[in-house]
């Protein structure tokens, strides 16, 4: 019996009779025959034989003793390979894949009011101060002192006041909207990848 690789199937075709009785040994059944047929398929690795398990070495065995005596016939069929993607056309670079939207903030300055993609946002006075000063000023970086002059009014407050502002501020317009980037041992600044307008008519 050849030994097929392991990334084939074997299928293994036997014939029970429907009387007592048996053919001769390597006689096959004519295949016109009413006997009922039970097709098994065996999906063992045939490579390295002193890998297999008891029971899958039994089970191989058995097959071979049924081919041998020609009850059995055996057909093979190749495990289908698994589908790779058709390739580029030459010179066509593979797609990337599209970055998630970062939703855009609408400033209505007149109004006192801030809309998500549409959607207002429930910002207190302090809030939307902080956020329509950072706006007007990008790129430039805050020291908290100075951001409680400019919004605040006053230096006198704690320093930590702006944290919790900065930190309510982030939490109401959404973590998925870089906002409000932290300059370590300095203050705060506007995000640079922020998507912020402002209508000083609306």
């Amino acid at each position: 019996m050849s030994v097929s690789p392991a990334s084939s199937r074997a299928g293994w075709h036997t014939s029970q009779p429907a009387v007592p009785g048996r053919p001769p040994g390597g006689q096959r059944r004519p295949a016109n025959t009413a006997a009922p047929v039970l097709t098994v398929t065996l999906n063992i690795p045939l490579a390295c034989e002193e890998s297999l398990t008891p029971a899958a070495r039994r089970l191989l065995d058995a097959a071979r003793e049924m081919l041998e005596r020609g009850d059995a016939v055996i057909s093979t069929g190749t495990v289908p390979a698994e589908r790779r993607p058709d390739p580029l056309p030459a010179g066509r670079a593979p797609a990337r894949p599209l970055a998630p939207t970062i939703p855009a903030l609408h400033i209505l300055a007149s109004s006192r009011s801030v809309l998500r993609d549409g959607e207002p946002l429930p910002l207190t006075r302090l809030e939307f101060d902080l956020l329509l000063h950072l706006v007007a000023h990008p790129r430039r970086v805050f020291t908290r002192l100075q951001l409680l002059n400019a919004v605040w009014g006053y230096e006198h407050a704690g320093v930590r006041t702006v944290d919790v502002h900065v930190r309510r501020l982030r939490g109401k317009v959404g973590v998925d909207v870089p906002l409000v980037t932290t300059v370590y041992g300095v203050g705060y600044r506007l995000a640079d990848d922020a998507r912020v307008t402002i209508d000083r008519t609306g």
